[in-house]
């Protein structure tokens, strides 16, 4: 195929949502161990602090992702007793768990300065093809 060929459309389930969606549920154990690992936080608190950070999450999506945390022993959690209403269950990181996230950071940290080497040298090569493309 040439440059000038017109490009075959491509898979209708390869769509920018999808993609999107993909990466976020990509990191969102990450991001949920990090709230955690901050202290004792409720659920619905885990769900505003990722809704405004713009990593969409449903409740249906969250509790069996902290289940299988907990069950994994990375979380635990204790009943709370509210004034509002029924009991509250609380979050906190176990032992693992820190050393678990800590592991998760490492890797988060490689894989950022990976995707940022790659982005740049491409946005590099793409400033460089504008520049002489205008001269």
């Amino acid at each position: 195929m040439t440059f000038n060929q017109k490009i075959p459309k491509h898979d209708s389930s390869m769509n920018i949502e999808n993609a999107q969606v993909q990466m976020r549920k990509g990191i969102l154990e990450f991001c949920i161990m990090h709230i955690i690992s901050r202290g004792e936080v409720y659920a619905s608190d885990m769900l505003d602090e990722l809704t405004s950070a713009k990593i969409m999450v449903v409740e249906g999506t969250l509790y069996p992702l902290l289940t299988r945390l907990k069950n994994s022993g990375l979380l635990d959690y204790k009943w709370v007793e509210s004034q509002s209403g029924p009991p509250r269950k609380y979050y906190v990181l176990t032992d693992t768990g820190k050393k678990f996230l800590e592991e998760m950071q490492q890797t988060w940290n490689e894989l950022s300065d990976s995707v940022h080497t790659i982005v740049q040298k491409t946005q590099h090569l793409e400033n460089e093809n504008t520049e002489s493309s205008t001269n």
